[in-house]
C-alpha cells in the first residue's frame, strides 16, 4: 500500500490529527503495515519514530534494517506512567523531530493499557482525548492493537477512539468512531468503596488553606510511601481545594481516606462546575503558563486518577466533586 495516498484520501490535510489503528493477530499484518507506513512517510520527507514495547521494537528494527532516519524510543519514555505527560512528550516529538515544510512526524505507537480495568479506562480516556489535544501538530499516529495482547474492551475502545482502520492493503474511515466529547462522557466514573466509609478527615466549608494543607499532612505523616508520592499527592489536594474556592460555589468539603493500598481525596463544592471532557489534559490557557490555569492538568500528572462528578452532563445533587486517587507501591 502507497501511505502517501493510502485509502484514496491523500496525505493527510494540514492541521489535523491522523490517527490510525492497527488491529493485528499475525506477525505479517503488523510487518506488512507498519514497515510500508515508515517507508513510504520517509520517502515523501516525513519523520519517524518508534514507540512500541520492547518484543514488537526488536522486529521493527530487524525489518526496516536499522534505518537511522528512523527514531526508536522506549515506550515508557514516550507514554510515561500518566496521560498529561504522554500528550506532552508527543507535543515535544512534533517540535524536535518535525521536518517541516507541511511534512508530519509519523509515530508507531504502542501502549500498554496496564494490568486492571480501572488502569484501562485512563488511556481509553487518553486515546480519545489526543483526537483534539493533538489537533494542529504535525503528528500522524499509528497505534498498534495485538488481538493476543488486549482485552476485549481494551479492543472495543480503540475501535471507538481512532478515526481510520489499516491493514497492510486499506486505509479506511472506521465506522465504529465515536465523537471525542461524547466518547469521553460516555465512559463510566469507577465506584470508590472507600466513599461509603468514615473519612479519615472531613473539613467542611474551607476557607483556611494553611490550616487545611497542615491537617492533611498531618494525616499523610504516617503514610508507608515516599516523601515526594506524598508531597505530590498533597500539592494535587492544594490545587483542587483551591480550584473550588476559587471557581466554584460555597461550601467547598475536603474527604481523605487512606488505605494500605492507596490515598483518595475527594474536594465538592456547590457548582456550578463545567462542562469540558478535555479539562486538564494539558494547561486551560495553553502554552501561556503565566495565565495560570494549570490547577487540574497538574492533579492529572501528580495523581493516578482523578474523576470529576457533576454539571451539565453528569447530574447528581447540583454539586461538583472531584476524587484523587494515587497508589501506594
Amino acid at each position: 500500500m502507497d501511505w502517501t495516498t493510502a485509502g484514496g484520501v491523500g496525505h493527510p490535510p494540514s492541521g489535523g490529527f491522523p490517527h490510525d489503528a492497527l488491529l493485528y493477530d499475525s506477525l505479517d499484518q503488523l510487518l506488512g503495515t507498519v514497515v510500508p507506513f515508515v517507508r513510504d512517510g520517509l520517502d515523501a520527507g516525513d519523520a519517524a519514530v518508534v514507540a512500541v514495547r520492547p518484543d514488537s521494537a526488536v522486529l521493527l528494527r530487524e525489518a526496516l534494517g536499522d534505518d537511522p532516519r528512523v527514531v526508536v524510543l522506549d515506550e515508557d519514555r514516550v507514554y510515561g506512567p500518566r496521560t498529561p505527560a504522554a500528550i506532552s512528550a508527543f507535543r515535544r516529538l512534533a517540535k524536535e523531530h518535525g521536518p517541516g515544510g507541511g511534512r508530519r512526524v509519523r509515530v508507531i505507537g504502542e501502549l500498554d493499557f496496564g494490568p486492571t480495568e480501572r488502569d484501562w479506562l485512563e488511556w481509553e480516556r487518553y486515546e480519545s482525548v489526543i483526537n483534539e489535544a493533538l489537533r494542529g501538530w504535525d503528528l500522524w499516529g499509528l497505534c498498534i492493537y495485538g488481538a493476543d495482547r488486549h482485552p476485549d474492551a481494551v479492543l472495543e475502545s480503540a475501535r471507538r477512539t481512532h478515526g481510520q482502520l489499516v491493514t497492510p492493503t486499506s486505509r479506511t474511515p472506521n465506522p465504529a468512531y465515536t465523537d471525542p466529547a461524547t466518547y469521553l462522557r460516555s465512559l463510566p466514573i469507577p465506584d470508590e468503596p472507600l466513599e461509603r466509609t468514615p473519612p479519615r478527615l472531613l473539613a467542611g466549608d474551607v476557607t483556611d488553606f494553611i490550616g487545611l494543607r497542615h491537617a492533611v499532612a498531618a494525616e499523610l505523616a504516617g503514610v508507608a510511601a515516599s516523601a515526594d508520592l506524598v508531597e505530590d499527592f498533597l500539592l494535587a489536594v492544594d490545587e483542587m481545594t483551591s480550584n473550588a474556592v476559587r471557581h466554584g460555589l460555597p461550601p467547598v468539603t475536603l474527604r481523605l481516606w487512606t488505605a494500605t493500598d492507596r490515598l483518595v481525596c475527594t474536594i465538592t463544592d456547590g457548582g456550578p462546575g463545567w462542562d469540558d471532557p478535555f479539562a486538564g489534559y494539558g494547561p486551560a490557557h495553553g502554552e501561556d503558563l503565566s495565565r495560570g490555569g494549570m490547577g487540574l492538568w497538574l492533579a492529572r500528572q501528580l495523581c493516578d486518577h482523578v474523576d470529576i462528578t457533576g454539571g451539565e452532563h453528569h447530574p447528581g445533587d447540583g454539586t461538583i466533586s472531584v476524587r484523587l486517587t494515587t497508589h501506594l507501591p
